[in-house]
């Protein structure tokens, strides 16, 4: 431990930049009356699909009512299996259990954390009929887009993509979110741009844009009528406001967590912590910088001594929760992952001095 350990605050894993002009937006929302359902929403939907170059964005209510709108667009429901990671937040699995369809899990690879294309293609051979993918761009890292499209289209399945944790990444020069067949985002907080709660569909499919507004809308046509059973997954105007506000932030925040994970990768080279990859081809967005580590528990202690707060995601894989205890599986390379991630403070709002912090305690760090 070096003598000049900092007696700061700690340094907090998230920490959402919302400014004056967020205040003034949500104001001049307030003093419209205008306050769910209107201009507000519309433009943000529009702006963010711009943003993903795709024809359709679709407002909800959080990044969890996105993903079940969009199952529900894909038409997918009772009997129908969809493939995705153990290795997520356990929204990712849930969406597919409300639609009333069956998840399965696939493993992972052990650098991206992402799906493993091998063991997808495995694990939809061994069940036979995969009716969609859903892929996570984990921590901001974009999946293997490629091979679940190809694999995908091979088991004429739908491509889902959740990119929760993904704004403003990009894969071979498209931007996540234009890559699959549709693609959520949440707003949370924490994310790499936020609207407090909030969500959003993004596709290029006219009729899949269609079943959404009308889904997340008590299943309203544009008679009036309610032609199918849907849901109020609405996003405010309050919320969208916020969200063109940041959305016009968003390359600047992505650009600072860059800069924060290439200050810890250097950090990292005299020591046994593994950093994270950023895959050939990909711009990874740093929703987290996570590491890991044989003995995570000392290396998190290390941290705080360091008034530093790392988090780990995920503790448990969504096949070992006990929502999922009647799923038999066996997922070593995500159950390993889960046992040694640990997820370091990377977000804008972090200060020169913080980021210094955080290096030199990486620099100090000996398993």
């Amino acid at each position: 431990m070096s003598d000049t350990r900092p007696l700061e605050p700690d340094i907090a894993i998230a920490s959402p930049d919302v400014g004056e002009t967020e205040l003034r937006r949500i104001h001049d929302v307030l003093r419209s009356g205008h306050l769910s359902g209107g201009d507000e929403v519309a433009a943000f939907g529009e702006e963010f699909a711009d943003y993903c170059t795709v024809a359709h964005g679709v407002p909800t209510s959080n990044g969890t009512t996105a993903l079940h709108a969009a199952l529900e667009a894909l038409e997918l429901g009772a009997g129908d299996t969809v493939l995705t990671t153990p290795f997520s937040f356990v929204a990712t699995a849930n969406a597919v259990r409300h639609v009333g369809a069956t998840p399965v899990f696939a493993d992972i690879d052990p650098t991206t954390y992402n799906l493993d294309p091998e063991a997808v293609e495995a694990t939809a051979e061994s069940h036979g009929d995969i009716d969609a993918i859903v892929a996570v761009h984990l921590y901001g890292c974009p999946a293997p887009m490629a091979e679940l499209r190809e694999l995908a289209d091979r088991y004429d399945a739908a491509l889902v993509e959740d990119a929760a944790q993904a704004h403003g990444a990009a894969y071979r020069g498209r931007p996540v979110g234009s890559l699959g067949d549709v693609a959520c985002f949440s707003f949370y907080p924490t994310k790499n741009m936020t609207t407090g709660e909030g969500g959003m569909v993004v596709t290029d499919d006219d009729v899949l844009a269609d079943r959404l507004r009308s889904y997340i809308d008590h299943g309203r046509d544009d008679e009036g009528n309610h032609a199918v059973v849907g849901h109020n997954f609405r996003m405010t105007d309050i919320c969208a406001a916020v969200g063109r506000v940041q959305l016009e932030k968003l390359d600047d925040y992505v650009d600072a967590r860059r800069e924060h994970a290439a200050a810890y990768d250097d950090a990292l080279t005299e020591t046994d912590v593994v950093g994270p990859v950023e895959p050939d081809g990909c711009r990874h967005a740093y929703h987290q910088y996570t590491v890991r580590c044989d003995d995570r528990e000392a290396l998190r202690s290390h941290l705080r001594d360091y008034g530093i707060s790392p988090a780990v995601y995920y503790p448990t894989p969504i096949h070992e929760e006990p929502a999922y205890d009647d799923v038999d599986a066996s997922l070593p390379v995500a159950e390993r992952a889960a046992e040694e991630v640990l997820s370091l403070p990377v977000h804008p709002s972090l200060s020169a001095d913080d980021v210094r912090r955080i290096t030199v305690a990486l620099t100090e760090y000996e398993a």
